[in-house]
C-alpha cells in the first residue's frame, strides 16, 4: 500500500458513510474536509473511475434523475482497502500556507505588504471560526446519535484550537512588525 493515492482513501472514506455522486463528494470535501484536505473535480472523477475499475466502488445511474447522475457506492473490497490504509502509520503531515511563504520572503516587499497579508489571513480565520464553533455545538449535541460524530468532533476541535492559535500569532506578528516585539 505504499503507493496508495490519498484521494482514493478520502473518497472511500466518504463513500463508507453513504452513496454519493462525484458532485456530492466534492461538496463534502469543500464543507467537512476543507480545513485539512481538498481536491478538485479534475482529481475526483479520475479517482472514482479508477476505484470502480479496481473493484473498490461501484457506479450506477440514478434513474430518478433527469441529469444522468452517476452514484458511487463503496464495495467490501473498497472497505477493506480503507481499513488497511487507516491502520497504517501517517506518512506525512504538512502545513502549507501561501501567507507564510510570502512572509518568509517579506523583506523584499516590506512591512506594509506583510501587514496586508497578515490582516487578510486573520480576517479569513475570523470568518471561518464561527463555522467550526457551530459544527462543534451540533456534533457535541449529537454524539449519541452516530458513532462517527466523535471522530468528526475531534477534527473540529483540532481546527478550533489551531485557528485560535493562528489569531494569537496574527496579533503577535502585527506587534512585531510595528516594532513592539
Amino acid at each position: 500500500m505504499a503507493n496508495e493515492k490519498k484521494i482514493d482513501c478520502v473518497i472511500l472514506g466518504l463513500l463508507s458513510h453513504e452513496e454519493l455522486t462525484g458532485y456530492e463528494i466534492k461538496k463534502r470535501m469543500d464543507a467537512a474536509l476543507k480545513y485539512f484536505w481538498g481536491a478538485s473535480y479534475g482529481s475526483i472523477y479520475p479517482a472514482l473511475n479508477d476505484l470502480v475499475s479496481r473493484g473498490m466502488a461501484t457506479k450506477r445511474e440514478d434513474t430518478d434523475s433527469k441529469r444522468n447522475k452517476q452514484i458511487y457506492t463503496i464495495t467490501e473490497n473498497g472497505r477493506e482497502y480503507l481499513k488497511k490504509w487507516l491502520s497504517l502509520p501517517v506518512e506525512k503531515d504538512e502545513l502549507r500556507y501561501e501567507t507564510l511563504l510570502k512572509l518568509f520572503f517579506g523583506n523584499e516587499s516590506g512591512e506594509k505588504q506583510a501587514l496586508i497579508h497578515i490582516e487578510a489571513f486573520e480576517k479569513k480565520i475570523e470568518e471561518e471560526l464561527p463555522y467550526l464553533f457551530h459544527a462543534q455545538t451540533i456534533l457535541t449535541q449529537s454524539l449519541h446519535e452516530d458513532a462517527a460524530h466523535k471522530y468528526y468532533l475531534l477534527t473540529v476541535e483540532f481546527g478550533i484550537k489551531t485557528y485560535q492559535t493562528y489569531l494569537e500569532w496574527c496579533k503577535q506578528a502585527r506587534k512585531l512588525l510595528a516594532g513592539g516585539q
